[in-house]
């Protein structure tokens, strides 16, 4: 069966056919060798859709190789030879297809008279010589094992290794323990011998689904962020990025102009600045010119690019200040606009022109890092003002002063095994499971601990927990859940670590799905 992501459709197509499988101990009934080959046509037909997908996908692929040739061509050219490949391996399985039905005639339709189709001697000819596998069986087992070699070989560090285990397994033939026999059979035995004709039909159409859905799942895991990220590049932001924000008078005006998602292999037909062409590099551009007079001053232009046989604009849009001498200080928290109580808060706080060291800075829960760093610990209140003082060349001092808002922590998220949301796997895993939280999208790192949750199962009683583990009540109640039933751990209360007895705000349910 296909490893990976699979859509409901082949969900249930793989699940009809495990059900088949099983019931081949039975004598087949020609219902049974009917539903085989109505299997057989829903495969065949999931692959011609798998096909076009992937022809679209690689179509889309060819032209970002045209366009980005850096950034695309070599991947293109491994996924040439793996598309080859599975259409060398395709076509032989379609070859044995074709063989073996040949003297079977189809109907108006193009169907096989599956309930003809019963007996297993053509296949077991063609793989088997007595209980010996046969150079046909072995020419077959070998095109199954060297795909997946091969594709390693060609994809190498392009394919992630997790997606190559997957590879493998799928077209995995090691031998296969049969409860029928009492011990482990070759898989070509376990999968092939004596099975109807009709069932091996479908068995080798799955191949091809299998072939199918890896060269898929190549291009997908290969190139998903590449073709996210660069299906237009009217997605790319122009940045301009400054050596610093503010510039005296008589100062030349530098830094460089920067693509949102900076891509070294990625460089511009053409780059202009206030009217003038400058050199484009990969990813960048970097430009220099007077500062002009006190004041505002805009930065325009475009980076422009080659995209589909089009010239594709993005438009630079910007300014700069320029000023005489510093008269208030650049006060700013590096993480975030607010400071959060509970937590130790990283602060940049400046005067332009101003060495760090002749600046000083207080408020309550305020202290120095050196090198204009600064921690703060918000206390009481919902604000906290910051005064700063700096000292000029000639000894004068400048002073300014900002008002921060103080923040409690959000509230975090429950986990299971680490995961939120609803988290699905066996009973066993929630047994052991640790009942965790984590606040999502929150820029400090925090300690959290657990010291109690809720437990419901549905149609069960709520088990309320002290601590951040099942306890035996929660593991009795959980006995009598089935498959697909849902438990969910709500009212969990979370401490930060350090923090004596303070719990953080209420803190999202998660739900364990069991499979």
């Amino acid at each position: 069966m296909a490893g990976g992501k699979l859509t409901p459709r082949q969900k249930m197509i793989n699940l009809m056919y495990l059900i088949f499988i099983a019931m081949l101990a039975l004598n087949m009934s020609k219902e049974v060798l009917s539903a085989f080959g109505i299997l057989n046509v829903k495969i065949v037909e999931s692959n011609v859709i798998t096909d076009q997908r992937n022809e679209s996908s690689f179509a889309q692929l060819a032209q970002k190789a045209v366009d980005q040739p850096g950034q695309f061509g070599d991947k293109k050219a491994k996924v040439e030879k793996i598309r080859v490949l599975s259409k060398e391996f395709n076509d032989y399985l379609e070859n044995i297809k074709t063989s073996v039905t040949k003297d079977f005639e189809r109907d108006a339709k193009g169907n096989l008279p599956y309930e003809e189709m019963d007996k297993g001697d053509l296949i077991d000819r063609m793989f088997f010589t007595g209980d010996k596998v046969s150079k046909a069986g072995e020419e077959f087992l070998n095109k199954i094992n060297n795909y997946s070699a091969q594709i390693k070989q060609i994809g190498g560090s392009s394919i992630a290794e997790s997606e190559m285990k997957k590879i493998e397994a799928r077209f995995a033939t090691k031998p296969v323990y049969s409860e029928k026999a009492g011990a482990n059979l070759d898989w070509i035995d376990y999968h092939y011998k004596g099975f109807p004709l009709i069932a091996t039909i479908t068995n080798l159409s799955q191949l091809q689904a299998d072939i199918k859905a890896t060269e898929s799942d190549i291009m997908s895991g290969m190139f998903q962020s590449d073709l996210v990220a660069a299906a237009s590049l009217t997605a790319y932001q122009p940045i301009v990025v400054l050596d610093k924000s503010v510039f005296f008078q008589g100062e030349a005006v530098s830094g460089k102009i920067i693509l949102g998602k900076f891509d070294p292999s990625l460089k511009a037909k053409s780059v202009i600045i206030n009217g003038s062409n400058i050199q484009a590099m990969a990813g960048q551009a970097k430009f220099s010119f007077g500062a002009g007079n006190i004041g505002d001053h805009p930065i325009t232009g475009s980076f422009n690019f080659d995209e589909g046989g089009k010239v594709v604009s993005l438009p630079i849009n910007d300014k700069y200040v320029v000023v005489a001498r510093p008269k208030s200080a650049t006060i700013s928290a590096d993480k975030m606009n607010v400071v959060y109580r509970g937590v130790v808060n990283p602060m940049t706080i400046s005067f332009a022109g101003i060495n760090a060291d002749k600046i000083s800075a207080s408020a309550p829960g305020l202290s120095s890092a050196g090198g204009g760093k600064f921690k703060m610990s918000p206390t009481s209140g919902n604000e906290v003002v910051i005064n700063v003082t700096g000292t000029l060349p000639d000894g004068s001092k400048v002073s300014d002063k900002k008002t921060f808002r103080i923040k409690g922590i959000p509230g975090p998220t429950g986990t299971i095994r680490g995961e939120t949301g609803v988290v699905k796997g066996p009973k066993s895993n929630l047994e052991i499971a640790t009942i965790g939280a984590k606040l999502e999208d929150f820029d400090f790192e925090v300690g959290l601990n657990v010291v109690g949750f809720n437990l419901k199962v549905t149609g069960q009683p709520t088990v309320v927990v002290q601590g951040d583990k099942l306890n035996a009540q929660c593991k009795s109640v959980l006995s009598k859940a089935g498959r697909g039933d849902q438990v969910t751990i709500s009212d969990i209360k979370t401490k930060l670590v350090g923090a004596g007895s303070y719990l953080l705000p209420r803190t999202a349910p998660v739900i364990f799905e069991i499979q």
